[in-house]
């Protein structure tokens, strides 16, 4: 990930040839109609199986009280899957050339994907890290060859950043060996360290040179993420209610649970793609801030799911939790996805107070929905929606109004 001061390139000879391997040089910022490709969507979807895994997991922790282990465990678990998911996208808004080559590297990446959700619940539950460490240096591995070849590919000052990319790469696979071979007391700082570094490695490695990535396409990218993982939240809810009511025909319990999940997933869409993000993806600070922070946007949207199925167990008295701690579980991440989206979005485009005030307000009153009882998710889903009626209303009326202005203004 990088800054856009690199002149634009038009596509080069290796991207439009259909020979089965071609150099992986970079592409054009300003190619026209750049979306993301068949691989990518593949690639992303296999990836929120991952997230799915993780997601149950954090469901079963705080559903029997475990909810600080838990949530550390998902923290550790979903950085290496985002951490993966991230560098590809952004490798890849950069230097897709679609040979045969990298498209063999990338379904290695899937594969080590899969490994690593295969072994997310004896990370959660035995605390044993070996399946979840051998998936990220699979991925790793792959994404590390990709850079090789762009070394080889190119020359300068382009060729020293990829050199840097693999070989950062390189090192922090073993760094991440501490989650295997040292005490599980010691894992936490471990995770705290190797997160700093590997977010490090992309700042290190374009600090002379940056790659061309593509505005439209890398926003594209997570937004397109960002609804998988909403889906996901809403597929985990679903057939939590589906399982409590067939099991214990609680339908007056989970019917507010359900409603208000489904409003908080709608706000969450609503407000994410409302505004055009794309546009100020342009300076080295804005494409970090905004690629880095998008961790706590995915993650909290994931975490809204299983705190709706917590929900769901604690109304049916499957979860060993109270009232209260339910709630929060849906609450807090909420919560926490309005203030990032806020902080990384929508705030650029809203004018004067009022608008900027929308979805702070919004955040604290969900919070303070989490005292509510049994009517908490529903209220926060109520609180969600209004948000997205008021933003929507301050909107149209400042439009009406700089209509008004701008009729009324004398001509010439």
């Amino acid at each position: 990930m990088t800054s856009s001061s690199t002149p634009p390139k038009a596509p080069s000879e290796a991207h439009t040839s259909r020979s089965p391997l071609r150099r992986l040089s970079a592409r054009g910022r300003d190619e026209a109609h750049r979306v993301a490709s068949p691989l990518e969507l593949f690639f992303d979807l296999c990836f929120v199986v991952a997230i799915a895994q993780a997601g149950v997991q954090l469901v079963h922790s705080v559903a029997e009280g475990h909810a600080g282990e838990g949530i550390l465990n998902y923290a550790m678990v979903f950085f290496a899957i985002w951490w993966a998911w991230m560098n590809f996208s952004w490798f890849a808004s950069a230097y897709d050339n679609d040979d045969v080559l990298y498209r063999v590297v990338t379904l290695v990446q899937i594969a080590g994907v899969l490994v690593l959700a295969a072994g997310v619940s004896r990370a959660f539950e035995d605390h044993e890290f070996l399946a979840v460490w051998l998936g990220y240096v699979i991925m790793r591995l792959a994404m590390s060859t990709q850079w090789i070849r762009v070394a080889m590919s190119t020359e300068g000052a382009e060729r020293t950043m990829a050199l840097r990319y693999a070989g950062g790469v390189l090192l922090c696979m073993v760094g991440w060996l501490g989650l295997v071979v040292l005490p599980e007391e010691a894992r936490s700082w471990v995770f705290l360290v190797m997160a700093i570094v590997e977010m490090c490695v992309p700042v290190y490695a374009e600090k002379d040179f940056s790659s061309s990535w593509h505005p439209h396409h890398i926003s594209e990218r997570y937004g397109l993420f960002t609804i998988i993982v909403l889906g996901e939240t809403i597929a985990a809810a679903t057939v939590a209610v589906k399982s409590a009511v067939d099991e214990n025909d609680a339908l007056g319990e989970l019917l507010p649970i359900a409603t208000g999940g489904l409003l908080i997933v709608f706000a969450a869409w609503w407000i994410y793609f409302v505004v055009p993000i794309h546009g100020r993806l342009r300076t080295n600070k804005q494409a970090f801030l905004w690629g880095y922070g998008h961790y706590l946007i995915f993650a909290s949207a994931a975490a809204i799911g299983a705190g709706l199925e917590v929900a769901v167990e604690q109304a049916v008295g499957k979860a060993h939790i109270s009232t209260l701690a339910a709630s929060a579980a849906v609450t807090l991440p909420t919560a926490l996805y309005l203030l990032t989206v806020w902080a990384l979005h929508s705030r650029y485009f809203k004018v004067g107070t009022a608008q900027q005030l929308v979805l702070p307000v919004t955040a604290l009153l969900v919070i303070a929905c989490t005292f509510l009882g049994d009517w908490a998710v529903l209220a926060a889903g109520i609180v969600s929606a209004l948000a997205v009626a008021t933003g929507t209303t301050l909107t149209a009326r400042m439009v009406a109004r700089e209509r008004r202005e701008a009729t009324a203004a004398p001509a010439g």
